[in-house]
């Protein structure tokens, strides 16, 4: 699975579409947490993370960040690394 970008102690990843499923998500690791955040609405999908953890805040902030190009980048199965939030 592709990492598209580090920041904090925070991996963000994105698989590639034939082995993914719909609503277009990414996967975050931090620490021992892991979690499937959807793209398009911020919802957490799969996996659980502490809902007032900073963590998730900093997740949401980059994916807005970044919407287009996530969304441009499930479609097209470009993937790449994004900037990290900073």
């Amino acid at each position: 699975m592709p990492v598209l970008s580090r920041f904090y102690g925070i991996v963000i990843k994105m698989y590639f579409l034939p082995k993914e499923h719909n609503p277009p998500h990414v996967h975050v690791m931090y620490a021992e947490e892991t979690f499937s955040i959807s793209i398009k609405d911020l919802v957490i999908i799969d996996g659980e993370l502490n809902p007032t953890a900073r963590v998730l805040s900093m997740v949401k902030e980059w994916i807005l960040l970044h919407k287009e190009e996530l969304l441009n980048m499930w479609e097209s199965q470009d993937i790449h690394e994004i900037e990290p939030l900073k």
